[in-house]
């Protein structure tokens, strides 16, 4: 069983829709026990990140994804919920993340080029910076589908892969057990339904 977890922040229809695709027995739960009671775990994630980390801390599901993370549980991150898995984030002053990952989420204006627009929406390649499970079934510079302002930097023990937008920003993440996507594998035709049936299997 895969359990989305719902803290009241995320596209959780296209998920679901994308995993009963692929025939993975899921859910969508705000319930510790069910969260706990499951083999995986995906943490999605669209807005800003002060408001999410505050509504994940106020349902205390934030101690559930650092226990059962911590425990060796598979967790995936995707989007913003990919930035939460950090230290911290400077979106709108500095918030601190679920530290399951060292690293920090800075803001895309001023550190790309002026004429680029911000956010960054749309296809992009991804190039593999380390093998990763995760990404077994892709091939390097195969494209999905990204929307975000804000970015992970200083991640390098985590970083599988980037995408180029006026500089290389941090596309997928994983340490052990714990990974993440900027992108939005769920948007992201064959490429992203590849990198889902992955994180699924049991062999991950």
């Amino acid at each position: 069983m895969i359990a989305v977890v719902d803290y009241g922040v995320g596209n959780l229809f296209s998920l679901r829709s994308s995993l009963r695709f692929l025939g993975a027995e899921s859910c969508v739960s705000a319930d510790a026990a069910t969260l706990r009671a499951a083999d995986r775990l995906i943490l999605p994630g669209v807005g800003a990140f002060g408001d999410a980390a505050e509504k994940l801390r106020a349902s205390g599901l934030d101690r559930v994804v650092i226990e059962e993370a911590e425990r060796g549980k598979p967790l995936l991150g995707i989007c913003l919920g990919m930035q939460l898995l950090f230290e911290k984030s400077e979106e709108y002053g500095e918030h601190a993340g679920l530290g399951l990952l060292h690293g920090r989420v800075v803001g895309m204006e001023g550190r790309l080029p002026p004429q680029l627009k911000i956010p960054h929406i749309g296809w992009n390649a991804l190039h593999i910076v380390k093998p990763s499970p995760l990404l077994r079934r892709v091939r390097e510079g195969e494209c999905v589908y990204f929307v975000h302002s804000f970015y992970a930097e200083d991640c390098a023990d985590s970083l599988i892969a980037t995408a180029e937008y006026g500089r290389e920003l941090t596309a997928v993440v994983q340490k052990g057990n714990v990974m993440g996507c900027q992108f939005h594998p769920e948007k992201s035709g064959d490429v992203g339904l590849r990198i889902l049936r992955a994180f699924c299997e049991e062999s991950l």
